[in-house]
């Protein structure tokens, strides 16, 4: 009877309506979906900085020429869509004043552009 009881009461927590949480029962799936994707964007955040802060002169040089190795290495390791790249170029360079005073911002920006 216990068994039936508490059945029934989680089956009753789960619902097809809209809620922050999600699925109750499915919250250790989401637990660890969520740390895996966190890490993975973590680790591919620190390839980008490692780029974009070694070679911080090249890559200044690169975006004010629309393009060059060490900006595509960037967006590779960003991953940021080679049909976007043009377009996320001169949004770049639109917004150069910032990322020539701060790093931190362009890696923000690219790995936005990524995903």
């Amino acid at each position: 009877m216990r068994i039936i009881l508490m059945t029934t009461l989680a089956l009753a927590a789960c619902s097809n309506e809209a809620n922050h949480l999600g699925n109750p029962l499915l919250l250790p799936v989401s637990g660890l979906s969520t740390a895996i994707g966190n890490a993975a964007y973590n680790e591919r955040r620190g390839r980008v900085e490692v780029i974009v802060k070694s070679n911080y002169p090249a890559i200044l040089r690169d975006l004010n020429a629309g393009g060059g190795p060490v900006l595509t290495d960037a967006m590779n390791a960003a991953e940021v869509p080679e049909a976007d790249r043009p377009t996320r170029i001169i949004q770049l360079q639109s917004d150069i004043g910032l990322y020539a005073q701060n790093p931190g911002a362009l890696v923000v920006a690219l790995m936005v552009y990524g995903g």
